[in-house]
């Protein structure tokens, strides 16, 4: 027992150590991004990799903060994720909750749903069904075409399914029917579930940018990812006004700029995920442990 006591204690010194540096691995570019972000011009210069400046300033944020296409282009954002995941869940779990009762074509809906969750039609087809339905140049073209995800709904619809059938046949009897059910026993059961995919789609929404160069002409509905790419990739003018905005004569690096900016919508994300960390440990082993 002592030996084995001692492995035990060299393991996890060494599990512990092992996942110490892969999380500095993980957090280094994150550090990397906050330091350059507040450097001078001559500290980034200065420095093959910059760990520490001399002289911490807040340039960058000035810069991007008046330029009013990226303020804009957070405003979009934020309504298209808040709205999509919304739409997205509340679509998820009615489909999910239909096909986990016993309807009429249930298998072929199912086959339906298996066969899109393995075949993708692609880039053209999308593009003709946004164009066809109107969407084109709409925000909704960024959230209707992919509301629904296949593994996520198939997943719920395994959760749904193992809720005790004794709940839904008590509500039964008392008189409410599919819809009271499913708002008032489903729902609120599910918190877990729709934390974890509520977080998914949110992210995924958050962070989608080819959809916006696809679908959106106009570039003041462009989201804050085509900004960032913009700025980083392509060195673009989207900010080229916000020097004179933000009252400066000499603006800042374009490296320092470009973290700033990567920081400042990166936020968001990291703020929401505390208060779903609870529900979200819970939402990902759904399915992995059964009683």
């Amino acid at each position: 027992m002592l030996h084995n006591s001692k492995r035990d204690k060299v393991l996890d010194i060494v599990n512990f150590l092992l996942l110490a540096l892969i999380a500095l691995t993980m957090l280094f570019p994150f550090y990397y991004m906050f330091v350059v972000s507040f450097a001078t011009y001559d500290d980034f210069v200065k420095s093959e990799i910059l760990l520490w400046p001399k002289t911490w300033v807040l340039d960058a944020y000035q810069y991007i903060i008046g330029s009013k296409e990226f303020v804009r282009s957070v405003g979009v954002t934020i309504y298209v994720t808040v709205v999509g995941t919304v739409v997205s869940l509340l679509l998820t779990a009615m489909m999910a909750y239909a096909l986990s009762r016993k309807i009429l074509g249930q298998k072929v809906f199912m086959f339906m749903v298996l066969f899109t969750f393995v075949f993708s039609a692609g880039m053209i087809p999308s593009y003709m069904i946004v164009q066809a339905t109107g969407l084109m140049d709409s925000l909704w073209a960024l959230i209707i075409p992919g509301a629904i995800s296949s593994f996520n709904m198939i997943v719920m619809k395994e959760f749904f399914a193992n809720v005790p059938y004794d709940l839904t046949e008590a509500a039964i009897i008392d008189g409410a029917n599919d819809l009271h059910i499913f708002a008032r026993i489903i729902l609120p059961l599910s918190k877990p579930a729709l934390a974890a995919f509520g977080l998914f789609y949110a992210v995924g929404l958050w962070n989608s940018y080819f959809t916006s160069l696809l679908y959106l002409n106009n570039p003041a509905k462009w989201t804050v990812q085509v900004i960032l790419r913009q700025m980083i990739i392509l060195n673009q003018g989207s900010l080229v006004d916000a020097g004179a905005q933000a009252g400066f004569t000499n603006p800042p690096p374009a490296e320092t700029i470009g973290m700033a900016a990567v920081l400042v919508a990166t936020i968001p994300i990291l703020i929401v995920y505390p208060f779903l960390q609870k529900h979200f440990a819970k939402g990902v082993m759904l399915g992995s442990v059964k009683e």
